[in-house]
């Protein structure tokens, strides 16, 4: 904790103890505002915790929150809610002895959600196991359902506490929770009948409204709509922002089946439910003093959800008449509009209060340690209840609230002196006595026997007469009058009246005075329910009910205690359960009526920090000495401002201590040194020594890092310097190697070699195998580099003698294997135009003269497209598919005259075509052969047999492309081998047994004409010598 004080100035002090001007209220109320601005929520003083709620969610409840603070010291970490839940712990598992934390401040303080926080911690921080973990599941559980059914909407809070709880969570000898067990105080009942504009009933009764199954409404006789219960528009608000009555309805039903509540137990509590709301929509009309039922609807729906079927008349008969025993007679009076309305409220009230005891009983068994009773359990309580009211109006429950809050003061007060008294005795230092504020007068004028202000409320309920709250006010000032803490408007001074009322009494307490008016307060002390309802209620068949309305009330003739008498006893019970533990405190503050995050209402802030006793709280703890630490923790923090003490002390700690404050420079009346502990007692004595340890620190962290440096990079040169030496020597070793294995491998490959030059001549033997194996790896490697680049290419290494074979082996291989590479890479289309090529050379080539200029051009798929051919043609040729068209010139048998023609190959035969006439067509298995010159002519004759009476004699043609028109001839009529070259001449048949001659001869230009002998002549030039 001490190491936050540098941060003083900023976020204050993290213990009120010290604040250097403890008496201003002032100082106080700023050291909270800088810590809330912070969000620094929580704050000591001494061992009490101050908690200001935030009205929003803060990650300071994480499990590793939770680990932060479990099992360390109070005073070394941070405040916190866990700090305080966890001291509480360990000091239980330690000294063996039961402990108790009181959690107190007004509604919407955050009282509730700091024993929330509290039981999650043990839940997850407590050794467990299966049993363990059920348990601390419905002590989890138990809250919801309590809030249900206890919490409502108030003008200060959405889910304010309206009863006083506290709760036992029971620890086995490991420490682990195994019981539980809650006592709940003063239930508001009055909220179950009336609520104040803007506020609402409590929640379950919305949660059923909204969250419940339209089966389960129907079933109840309930609608959605809170707006048709009259016991729920009283606030006029039945809808909240903040509230979600739907998933919180899942909520609870889930909780109550962890809890172990059975499904017919939830049906019959949830049958009371409804029938207060039944019971709140019962009319009355007719005369004042003769009052009858109105609503038959709403009467009727009561039998049904409460079980009392049977006596619907009586149910009925009870919300109008009183019964009286007068003499052994039964008598019925009549009650008037007035009475009955109370009478129906006042069921409404028993039933909902006796049932919400009997939850709260339900949850103890539930939560009833069941393992062996011989072992002895351990035992820390949770107190959450409300704390000081002063409203505009206070009435009986504020004075009953109040006067709870009296003992809880006197009671703190007592143990938080004997506390520390105990302390400086244990320690030997001298105790001074404490002047303080003791308000047992206050609690004596209220509780006081006879004369105390219940004694004189209960009085005046029991007396015959009438008896009314201004007679008991009357009576309070004509007993208490003179007392000094009593005020009345008959018995103040004029200023006082002016701000009182004639039917208020005044009561100054010990965190300031408050008004309280009478009115109500017999009727609330009464809490009577007329003999005849409680009779109906006794005959119900819900199970719940009859445990909650015993039969033995009926044959009981003594009159019940009154409301008051019941507190004060539960009061009396609570003290007691609380003096025998340890205590531990935490006080809720609440920042702002409007719950907004982060807005610091200065007044209100004021206001509770006078009402919760804070200031009081203060100046006790301050009485003797602000701060105190054991020696070794006080020495080991500051021991670094003494040359004497630093860096260790070797002797005994309170010497060590003693040499260190005196070279700080304490002064005798600043400090006391104990058996085990300094008490120092201002806090700028502190401050100042924490001043000094962070100016010390700035040095001591140079020192530090200088040294620590030097160290690091010496460490680190060594480090460096002998890793580089061993790197080096290795290296060096590596390299000599090196060159010695290198030198050894050269000078035997030297001496092989030669030994193998030697006898490369003789058959492979060991003195030669390395020099021929040489030998192969050289032209194999120079093979590798100089291999053909194309098929073309035909250059080779030349081998030696030995590798001559294998050579050409090689040569062939790779030969092939680049025609191979080079044929996978032609398209078809281009190897198609290389067949065609092929079978031209194999039949041209060296034979015809005009062949070698042919060899580049490549073959085109016709020669004529579909315009040049005459659509007549087509269609006379029908079905049969062209695959090839040229034009020709065709030479006539007589004379030789030239005309032009269309040569069509198709898949069966040659078509001649002049225009759109088919001259002649030729089969291919007709055609006896084909002749051609080998000059560069491109006269050939298709010759066909003479017997054919459908041929006329063989055709003889020109063409400009000769080569590939023949080649393309060859292929479809596959008559490659029928291709005849001649030299000099041609015969050829003209028809009816005549022969024609074609005369071949060279020259300068290419001339066809038929010559004097009659022969046709072709004078062709030659291109190419054979």
């Amino acid at each position: 904790m001490e190491s936050a004080l540098t941060a003083r100035d900023r976020v204050g002090v993290q213990d009120f103890v010290l604040l250097e001007n403890y008496t201003s209220e002032a100082a106080f109320i700023e050291n909270l505002r800088k810590r809330f601005k912070e969000n620094l929520i929580y704050t000591y003083i001494g061992s009490v915790l101050v908690s200001v709620n935030p009205y929003k969610d803060l990650e300071i409840y994480t499990k590793n929150h939770m680990e932060r603070y479990r099992g360390v010291n109070f005073y070394e970490v941070s405040p916190h809610i866990y700090a305080v839940a966890d001291n509480s712990y360990r000091s239980m598992r330690t000294e063996g002895k039961d402990q108790c934390i009181l959690i107190s401040g007004e509604s919407g303080a955050g009282k509730t959600e700091a024993s929330k926080k509290i039981l999650q911690y043990y839940a997850v921080t407590c050794p467990a196991s299966e049993q363990v973990q059920t348990v601390k599941d419905r002590l989890l559980q138990s809250n919801p359902v309590l809030e249900a059914f206890g919490n409502a909407k108030t003008l200060r809070n959405d889910n304010s506490s309206r009863f006083g709880k506290y709760m036992d969570i029971q620890f086995d000898f490991k420490g682990a929770p195994v019981g539980g067990h809650i006592i709940n105080y003063l239930l508001e009942k009055s909220r179950v009948v009336h609520q104040n504009h803007g506020e609402r009933n409590f929640h379950i009764f919305y949660q059923l409204i909204e969250g419940g199954e339209e089966d389960l409404l129907r079933h109840l006789g309930l609608e959605r709509n809170p707006q048709q219960y009259q016991y729920l528009i009283k606030g006029n608000c039945p809808k909240v922002s903040s509230i979600n009555d739907r998933s919180d309805w899942k909520v609870v039903k889930k909780a109550l089946t962890v809890i172990g509540f059975s499904e017919n137990e939830v049906e019959e509590l949830l049958n009371i439910i409804a029938s207060v709301l039944h019971l709140g929509n019962v009319q009355y009309g007719g005369e004042d003093s003769n009052a009858c039922i109105t609503s038959d609807i709403q009467i009727k729906y009561l039998p049904r959800v409460t079980l009392v079927l049977s006596v619907f008349a009586c149910l009925h008969l009870s919300l109008t008449f009183l019964s009286l025993c007068v003499f052994h007679h039964q008598l019925m009076s009549p009650l008037n509009l007035e009475q009955a309305s109370s009478a129906r409220d006042a069921l409404a009230k028993a039933v909902y209060g006796r049932t919400f005891t009997w939850l709260v009983n339900k949850i103890n068994t539930s939560l009833t340690y069941t393992g062996d009773s011989s072992k002895n359990y351990s035992v820390i309580g949770l107190l959450d209840i409300y704390g000081f009211e002063v409203f505009q109006h206070n009435s009986f429950e504020q004075f009953c609230i109040n006067y709870c809050n009296e003992k809880l003061q006197q009671l703190f007060i007592e143990l938080t002196l004997k506390s520390e008294q105990d302390e400086y005795e244990a320690e030997g230092i001298t105790w001074e006595p404490v002047q303080y504020f003791n308000n047992k007068i206050i609690c004596d004028l209220v509780e006081e026997k006879f004369k105390g202000i219940i004694s004189i409320l209960d009085e005046e309920c029991l007396r015959p007469g009438d008896a009314s709250d201004l007679t008991f006010l009357e009576k309070l000032e004509d007993t208490v009058g003179g007392h000094a803490h009593f005020v009345t408007h008959k018995l103040a001074d004029a200023k006082t009246r002016k701000v009182m009322g004639r039917d208020e009494f005044r009561l100054l307490h010990y965190a300031g005075e408050v008004n309280y008016n009478v009115n109500g307060f017999l009727d609330k002390n009464n809490d009577l329910l007329f003999r005849n309802l409680k009779e109906v209620m006794c005959m119900s068949e819900n199970k719940i009910l009859t445990q909650c309305f015993n039969r033995e009330e009926l044959s009981d003739k003594k009159r019940p205690d009154t409301a008051a008498t019941q507190f004060k006893a539960s009061l009396a019970k609570l003290m007691e359960i609380l003096m025998s533990k340890e205590p531990s405190y935490v006080r809720c503050i609440k920042p702002n009526d409007s719950k907004q995050s982060g807005r610091f209402d200065e007044v209100l802030i004021r206001h509770q920090v006078k009402y919760l006793g804070l200031m009081e709280n203060l100046r006790v703890r301050r009485a003797g000495f602000a701060y105190r630490r054991r020696y070794e923790v006080f020495l080991q923090r500051y021991k670094s401002l003494c040359p004497g003490t630093w860096p260790n002390w070797d002797g005994k700690l309170s010497d060590g201590v003693s040499t260190l404050v005196k070279h700080l420079g304490y002064k005798p009346e600043e400090y006391k040194m104990g058996r085990s502990k300094i008490f120092i007692r201002f806090p700028k004595t502190l401050f100042a020594t924490e001043d000094a340890l962070e100016t010390r620190k700035h040095s001591l962290a140079t020192k530090l890092q200088a040294g620590w440096k030097g160290y690091s990079q010496k460490c680190k040169y060594q480090k460096l310097r002998n890793s580089a030496i061993a790197v080096q020597a290795w290296w060096r070793g590596i390299l000599a190697r090196r060159r010695a294995q290198r030198r050894r491998q050269a000078a035997n490959t030297i001496r092989r070699f030669i030994k193998g030059f030697i006898y490369r001549h003789k058959e492979r033997c060991p003195e030669n195998e390395y020099f021929l194996d040489y030998v192969r790896y050289s032209f194999l490697m120079n093979l590798c580099k100089n291999l053909p680049k194309n098929v073309l290419d035909k250059s080779w290494p030349t081998p030696p003698a030995a590798l001559t074979e294998a050579s050409e082996h090689l040569r062939k291989m790779c030969m092939q294997n680049m025609v191979w590479s080079y044929c996978k890479k032609i398209s078809p289309e281009w190897k198609h135009q290389m067949e065609q090529k092929m079978i031209a050379s194999e039949i041209f080539k060296d034979k015809k003269d005009n062949y070698p200029q042919s060899v580049p051009k490549l073959f085109v798929s016709t020669r004529l497209d579909g315009e040049n051919i005459n659509p007549k043609v087509v269609q006379a040729l029908g079905s049969e598919k062209m695959k090839y068209a040229v034009p020709v010139t065709k030479y006539d048998r007589r004379g030789y005259k030239p005309r032009p023609r269309q040569l069509l190959l198709t898949a069966n035969s040659a078509v001649i075509a002049e225009e759109g006439k088919l001259k002649q067509r030729i089969d291919y298995g007709t055609l006896k052969g084909i002749s051609v010159s080998s000059l560069s002519d491109g006269v050939f004759v298709l010759h066909v047999p003479s017997e054919d009476n459908k041929q006329k004699g063989d055709v003889v043609l020109q063409s400009d492309h000769v080569i590939e028109t023949l080649t393309k001839i060859a292929i479809c009529a596959d008559k490659i081998n029928t291709i005849n070259i001649n030299q000099g001449s041609i015969k050829f048949t003209m028809g009816q047994g005549k022969e024609g001659i074609i005369d071949f001869t060279p020259g300068s230009e290419l001339l066809v004409a038929k010559a004097k002998n009659g022969h046709l002549s072709v004078t062709a030039p030659r291109l190419n010598s054979r």
